[in-house]
């Protein structure tokens, strides 16, 4: 008679090639970089470094959906993330819902029936890591955690671009707290929009990762230091302490969890 031990497979996934890894590092080293020197510029320099903020992140963020997920996922979120965030935008701004009546200044750069063709970019860097933030947290309500994830960031981008004339509101209501210049709609605007937009990818992109994978590692720099960023520049830069509370505790809210299950929970 023999015993016989059963040792479940499992999947060994290993990293991707240290010079795929260097890329990809590099291209967001960028990206933080210029959001780094954000506060320190002004003028036609300022107006450069916003746009092409917006470019490298989201070239960062697609390069990693690519090495760990595949072309499929990449090419096929990307597709997605831009057409959704032009025409909820274009719908924005031609009838101020959902998030209420506002317009684009020229300094975005070139326009496609008013809406500049860097915002829907803004979508897609964006979509991602709050994609796997999501999916990582919970399995019934990702659309619920990614809406308040995406909402959660504009708290942060929407005070910084209006303050720097890149967009304007009309408030005739509530507005957002410690933010008068924007109305409350926005927030729920962004809430309801990043609900439907994360529905989307998360019932057609695949969830499986390639074996050979980058790690959350890039997803995880890119959004602590939107957090730390955001706090630090409001409190010491912008003398906006009450934006600097609200966005440390409602992305901190939608952080948390996360982090706790990437550093203390399950592998």
């Amino acid at each position: 008679m023999s015993i016989r031990h059963y040792n479940p497979r499992r999947r060994h996934r290993r990293g991707i090639s240290d010079r795929s890894r260097l890329f990809l590092y590099l291209v967001l080293g960028v990206a933080l970089l210029l959001q780094v020197s954000y506060p320190l510029l002004e003028g036609e320099t300022l107006r450069v470094v916003t746009i092409a903020t917006v470019y490298w992140g989201a070239g960062a963020m697609v390069l990693h959906a690519l090495l760990s997920y595949g072309a499929r996922y990449a090419f096929t979120y990307l597709a997605i993330a831009l057409t959704f965030g032009f025409f909820i935008e274009l719908i924005g701004v031609s009838t101020g819902w959902p998030f209420g009546v506002y317009s684009y200044d020229p300094s975005l750069g070139p326009q496609l029936i008013s809406v500049p063709l860097v915002v829907p970019f803004a979508w897609a860097m964006i979509a991602h890591p709050v994609l796997c933030v999501a999916r990582r947290v919970t399995k019934n309500w990702v659309f619920l955690y990614g809406g308040f994830g995406m909402m959660a960031y504009d708290l942060f981008l929407d005070p910084q671009m209006v303050s720097g004339g890149r967009w304007t509101w009309e408030v005739t209501g509530s507005h957002v707290p410690f933010t008068p210049e924007i109305p409350l709609s926005n927030a729920f605007g962004w809430l309801l929009s990043g609900m439907a937009l994360i529905a989307v990818l998360h019932l057609v992109l695949p969830r499986d990762r390639r074996k050979q994978s980058a790690s959350y590692t890039a997803v995880d720099f890119f959004l602590i230091w939107t957090w730390f960023g955001g706090i630090v520049s409001n409190l010491f830069f912008f003398d906006r302490p009450g934006i600097a509370f609200l966005f440390g505790t409602v992305y901190g809210a939608f952080l948390a969890p996360y982090l706790f299950s990437r550093w203390l929970g399950r592998p």
